[in-house]
């Protein structure tokens, strides 16, 4: 199986050395992309045995991971695996991935911090729980995935299958396009559990995405919109504002009762 790791980083001079030797053991290929890093990464990655993707400035972490999907693809690499690079993700979860990937029931193998709550470890930060657990919902009921966790960075894609998808968001709000279209193309998709960790909860997403409401308020609406880019596929009938925007996301009329909210997937 020909497998390429992909990590993003921006500023991860305390941690890049690190992680990067731990992945190095498992033998696969490994391409870092720095987003703008303006610390000592670059410099720490100059002396790694990796391939280096390096962005002039900060173009955001949707932007890292399509760089890595389109690599992948120009160098027909069977599978992409990504995971972060500030000590969340913990390379000796890589072989649960390439288990996963051997047993070939996904096009997509996601990691969650929530699935099996035997492994759960530091609780994380109570406005991004809330957020993941509303938007994660919200995929749920509206396209069909059976998920716990939406927003994990640690993931293992099939390649042939991301020959469809046109993505196109920069930052953080990247899960919410990449889920849409990967229902729209039915790809299967498959949970592993993977241990929560948090290293720093005052770690921030910078700019207005630092406030969890506004922060609430762009995934949604990056949500909808990619959504109503797929009326063939997903239809919303539980009132006239949502068949407009074809998301119950966009529904805030108090007097349509939940329970009537019909969404069905072609």
């Amino acid at each position: 199986m020909n497998m390429l790791i992909a990590i993003p980083v921006y500023n991860e001079q305390d941690y890049v050395d690190r992680v990067l030797n731990k992945v190095c053991r498992y033998g696969h290929d490994l391409l870092v992309i720095d987003d703008g890093s303006t610390d000592q990464t670059s410099l720490l990655l100059a002396r790694q045995p990796v391939d280096v993707i390096r962005h002039a400035d900060n173009r955001g972490y949707g932007r890292s991971i399509r760089d890595a999907m389109r690599w992948a693809q120009c160098y027909r690499y069977d599978w992409l695996i990504t995971m972060d690079c500030d000590e969340q993700h913990q390379p000796e979860s890589i072989p649960d991935f390439c288990a996963a990937i051997r047993a070939d029931r996904a096009d997509v193998i996601s990691g969650s911090r929530y699935l099996n709550g035997a492994i759960s470890g530091d609780a994380p930060p109570s406005d991004r729980q809330a957020i993941n657990a509303e938007i994660t919902t919200l995929i749920t009921s509206i396209l069909g995935f059976d998920m716990t966790d939406a927003f994990c960075g640690f993931k293992a894609y099939r390649v042939a299958a991301l020959q469809h998808l046109r993505l196109d968001e920069p930052g953080y709000a990247f899960p919410l396009q990449f889920w849409v279209q990967a229902a729209a193309h039915e790809l299967r998709i498959e949970e592993i559990p993977i241990r929560l960790i948090y290293n720093d909860p005052n770690r921030s997403f910078g700019g207005q995405l630092g406030d969890p409401a506004q922060r609430r308020e762009h995934y949604r609406a990056v949500f909808d919109k990619e959504i109503g880019k797929f009326p063939e596929r997903f239809a919303a009938s539980c009132c006239v504002k949502c068949a407009t925007a074809a998301s119950l996301s966009l529904c805030d009329d108090p007097a349509v009762p939940q329970s009537t909210a019909a969404v069905t997937r072609n």
